[in-house]
């Protein structure tokens, strides 16, 4: 490690300390994520014989439902 960030991070208090190591861990782990592929959109028109009974508005409230939002 990078001796005056190891420096910076020991002349913190614990809890600032915790925040780091806290922070630190975020950031791997983001680094680790794969990538995801292309965006799919072979759904497209997939919703259209429903098209007149609801709104885009009501559809967009729905999904939030069913992700739990």
């Amino acid at each position: 490690m990078n001796c005056r960030l190891a420096t910076m991070i020991e002349g913190l208090p614990p809890d600032l300390q915790q925040e780091v190591e806290d922070f630190v861990v975020f950031v791997e782990r983001r680094r680790a994520r794969k990538p995801g592929g292309r965006l799919r959109q072979d759904w497209g028109g997939a919703l259209k014989d429903v098209r007149d009974q609801f709104t885009s508005i009501e559809l967009q409230k729905k999904t939030l439902e069913w992700r739990g939002v």
